[in-house]
Parts: C-alpha cells; structure tokens; sequence
C-alpha cells in the first residue's frame, strides 16, 4: 500500500513539475509580445506580383490582459488594389483592435478584430504567423494568398 502511495505521488509530482515547466514557457512566449513595436519594415507584393519593401511607419501594441491595437500609416499610398482575401488599409492606413490569443506549437496568434477603419474586418479571426529574432518579431499571414511580412521592433 506505501508503494502505491508512493508511486501516485511521484507521478502526480512529476505530472505538477510538467505542467509547471509548460505553462512557464508559455508564459514566456507571451511575454515576448507584451509592449510597444514600432515598425521596422513591410514588405507586400505590389502590382507587378513582386515584393517591395513599402514606405510606412507604424505601432503595434500587446497588452498583458489579452488585448492588441495596430496602426500603420503608408508615406505614399499607391492607389488601392486588394492583396489576398482581406483589405486591411484605406487610403494608405490601417487601425484596428481587438485580443489575441498565441498557439505557440503552431508558431502562431490569432487576432480577433474588435474595430477596425476597415469595417469588414470586424468580428473577424485573422491568424498570423509569428518568429522572434533579437528585439524584432516578424509576422506574415496565415492565408497563402497574402504576400506581406512585417517587422516590429520591440520599443
């Protein structure tokens, strides 16, 4: 009977320091996002189907609580031509909000559109692809007919 107490502890110890050891690398993953980005480049595909580097600025925010708010301005909109399935900008410039929630197996977060200046996106799920390197995280789109990158520097 001890060892059978004894057996259950141990794996039930092992089975805490498991859980305890995965949630503390999530935890770690998330807290890579947390803060202020301001954009470093954006590289989309422009009407020749080649990718450029665009002329844009712009901030990109993760709170601890769950919650994300993206700007990003282009200095020379070029008139406008919808890239994959989603429009994400008007007239050069996107703003939008909403949570987010990481998947760090996949390497991904999915951002829920609470608002947006482009009113279709609302209510919708956008996933995005994610890699950290340095003080930068990169991120693309999930969807394979979208041609865009984008790199944040961590403020």
């Amino acid at each position: 009977m001890k060892k059978l107490i004894l057996i259950g502890l141990t794996f039930s110890l092992i089975g805490a320091l498991a859980n305890s050891q995965s949630r503390s690398g999530r935890e770690a993953i998330e807290n890579k996002f947390i803060g202020a980005w301001r954009l470093a480049q954006l590289e989309q595909e422009g009407s020749d189907g080649k990718i450029h580097a665009s002329d844009a600025s712009g901030l990109l925010v993760f709170t601890r609580d769950g919650h994300l708010s993206v700007q990003v301005m282009d200095r020379n909109p070029q008139p406008q031509a919808q890239a994959g399935p989603e429009q994400y900008s008007l007239a050069g410039y996107e703003a939008s909000f909403g949570t987010y929630q990481i998947d760090e197996h996949t390497h991904t977060f999915t951002f829920h559109v609470d608002g947006a200046l482009v009113r279709s996106l609302i209510g919708k799920d956008l996933p995005r692809a994610f890699d950290f390197s340095g003080k930068q995280l990169i991120v693309k789109s999930t969807h394979p007919d979208e041609h865009w990158r984008v790199t944040w520097e961590h403020y």
